[in-house]
């Protein structure tokens, strides 16, 4: 029979080598998925925080884009992958706070179970914008020509369900419009639709259409943040267009699966942190209209809490349903 030195020994030595595998990580690449096709805002959001990652942490951090389902294909094997840390998702407004209302039951995750949120990344405001050959050139205009021609107007959206999508659908409760929307596969064909006039406008996140707003390829109208954007000063907001207190833009954070280590968790947190706070990150967000957030994990779970329980409202009210 072991004696109690002997017991106390074992377990000592088993503490120091948890311990000392917790300071090892990372001791190999990280895999960060992107639940969403690239070309999106949330391509441009996950790649600039994750070359930063790579230096900070001293291992890559890749980005690996995996669509479909509104998100909910990646959602539902990320949340069975390791809870090593070493398999994260990009979060989002869609696969956090969207699709829970939308899908019920059916949905093949729990956003609040199946994931710990380690910190909020960036917000992206949303721009409503028109092909140039579109004779609207301001939200006022919009709102008149829709009311006076209602279902004429199409808008197109990253998928049903998309933020884009639900951007819009929540304009037309307030404006009391009418536009018919087209859900495409992505940010990037809904855009290249666009620009070729099969579409006629769009309520998007900022970042993959500003370089078309800035060489005259798109018009924008209004911006759906609280505040004007830098990276576009002369838009101004929806509030300012004659609806006050209006205010909706996409966020994205880093989740991982349940049941990562705590200490795993806040390492990762304060890597986010440090890659945040990098001018190259700053600049790579803020100059496609991006706005850099951060936090701890609480503060990313209290802000799912408050956008699940706003935006299912307006799929309920929309009646939005899954393709």
């Amino acid at each position: 029979m072991k004696s109690l030195a002997t017991v106390a020994f074992t377990l000592a030595i088993a503490v120091a080598g948890s311990a000392a595998a917790q300071s090892a990580f990372p001791s190999r690449q990280i895999r960060f998925v992107v639940p969403f096709a690239p070309g999106g805002s949330s391509d441009i959001i996950s790649r600039s925080v994750a070359s930063q990652l790579s230096v900070t942490l001293g291992q890559q951090v890749y980005v690996e884009n995996k669509g479909g389902g509104g998100g909910n294909i990646a959602m539902e094997e990320v949340k069975r992958a390791a809870p090593d840390g070493y398999t994260l998702i990009l979060g989002h407004i869609g696969t956090l706070a969207v699709n829970p209302a939308m899908y019920g039951a059916k949905l093949p995750y729990d956003p609040v179970k199946d994931f710990q949120p380690i910190s909020l990344l960036a917000v992206v405001p949303n721009v409503i914008a028109v092909n140039p050959d579109v004779p609207i050139k301001s939200l006022k205009e919009l709102v008149a020509n829709a009311k006076a021609k209602p279902g004429k107007l199409n808008y197109g959206s990253a998928g049903n369900g998309s933020a884009g999508h639900l951007a819009m659908e929540y304009f037309k409760m307030e404006a009391g419009i009418d536009l018919v929307h087209i859900p495409y596969r992505g940010t990037g064909p809904m855009l290249s639709d666009l620009l070729g006039g099969q579409l006629e406008l769009t309520f998007n996140g900022i970042p993959p259409i500003i370089s078309q707003i800035k060489a005259g390829k798109l018009r924008p109208l209004a911006v759906g943040s609280a505040a004007r954007v830098p990276a576009l000063p002369d838009v101004p907001t929806i509030a300012e267009s004659g609806f006050p207190g209006f205010e909706t833009s996409q966020w994205y954070g880093m989740m991982a699966p349940a049941g990562v280590p705590r200490p795993i968790i806040d390492q990762l947190q304060q890597a986010v942190a440090k890659a945040l706070a990098s001018d190259d990150a700053k600049k790579r967000i803020a100059d496609d209209g991006g706005v850099v957030a951060g936090g701890t994990p609480e503060q990313f779970a209290t802000l799912i809490a408050k956008e699940k329980e706003r935006w299912a409202k307006v799929v309920s009210t929309a009646k939005i349903q899954p393709d």
